[in-house]
């Protein structure tokens, strides 16, 4: 399937695997890459020891396109996109705006930069600054939402930018495939999808946990992190709803310090960073402390399996899958399903 985004980035399907925290490691990036979609290694949450080894990981598990999310906020972010540099990485996306700068070094190496973003105006501004492409995502994606949907969402940027866009927020199958090229778009970005299959490094258990979910089972809240935050809707986030601002904040000093242990985050980053969230957001700082013990809450669901004790993003498209397939199976179906309703709708006899 040819699109702007295959020719763009040089893979075989327009199906991109999201950089989700603690969750899109080295294999599940690596059986994209080979499936013929694009893995984006999530990098927010490892050392930059660890981020070497694992690119080191996917280059010797597969020979194809793979991409790195990137904070560019981060207090090495500069050290990390030499890393790219060096070691060739075809694709650097980011959460949140790249500078200028950081787009044109990375350009200049032969990288192509793929800002996520949540509205028209901040694709205007990246692809003003020099982005390749940017992928959007809707009030139904998982993690960090906004509360305007894919159908209205992504038609706005679309209308505003002239470089290849991404669909993300609330895609699972071939259908939303074939919707979101419909609208315009060069391709699809899933999280959910990818993170329930058979490669995903997310404990057994916590993926039946997912199964278990019909279409109201995730809830946005701001008890997490301040911020509005698709979750599952499990006990603990129930109690998070409930829990008084003082224990809250005690218990989020706790992860928050153990995050900065674990990722050699220093303290003024850390500060700089509460900063940032709490302009431009009607933020108390006991919400900015929670948003700094937001990894370990997640952590502790997705890679230690404690659905207890974590936080579970995830989209609302949790409703609709029951199944683990593989990370191949879930491409090929993806992409056939899609080109048989194009085929269909263009007059052919699939």
């Amino acid at each position: 399937m040819d699109t702007a985004l295959t020719r763009l980035v040089g893979i075989r399907h327009p199906v991109v695997q999201t950089g989700m925290g603690w969750v899109a490691g080295p294999r599940l990036v690596s059986a994209t890459a080979e499936a013929g979609g694009l893995g984006i290694l999530a990098s927010a949450t490892m050392t930059y020891p660890e981020l070497e080894a694992a690119i080191t990981e996917v280059k010797q598990r597969t020979d194809q396109p793979f991409g790195v999310n990137l904070r560019a906020d981060a207090t090495d972010a500069g050290e990390r996109v030499d890393l790219l540099i060096r070691e060739g990485v075809k694709v650097a996306s980011f959460a949140l705006a790249p500078r200028q700068e950081m787009i044109a070094k990375l350009r200049d190496h032969g990288i192509v930069v793929i800002p996520s973003i949540g509205a028209a105006r901040h694709a205007e501004k990246v692809a003003a600054w020099g982005a390749d492409a940017v992928i959007v995502q809707g009030g139904e994606g998982g993690g960090h939402t906004g509360g305007v949907a894919t159908t209205l969402l992504l038609p706005s940027v679309l209308d505003a930018v002239d470089i290849p866009v991404v669909a993300a927020g609330g895609f699972f199958d071939g259908r939303g495939l074939a919707a979101a090229l419909a609208y315009g778009a060069a391709g699809v970005a899933m999280g959910t999808r990818f993170l329930l299959s058979k490669e995903s490094t997310v404990p057994e258990e916590v993926k039946r946990v997912y199964l278990a979910q019909n279409l109201t089972g995730t809830v946005v809240t701001r008890r997490v992190d301040g911020l509005p935050h698709r979750v599952l809707r499990t006990e603990l986030v129930e109690k998070l709803e409930d829990t008084g601002r003082v224990q809250g904040t005690i218990h989020a000093v706790r992860n928050a310090l153990r995050f900065r242990k674990l990722t050699g985050l220093s303290l003024p980053a850390m500060i700089r960073e509460g900063l940032a969230m709490k302009h431009g957001n009607e933020m108390t700082w006991s919400q900015i402390i929670m948003a700094a013990n937001t990894p370990m809450l997640l952590r502790a669901g997705l890679v230690e399996g404690r659905t207890d004790a974590g936080v579970l993003a995830s989209g609302q498209v949790v409703g609709m899958i029951d199944d683990l397939p593989t990370v191949a199976d879930i491409i090929d179906t993806t992409v056939t399903q899609a080109e048989e309703i194009v085929k269909r709708l263009s007059g052919g006899t699939a």
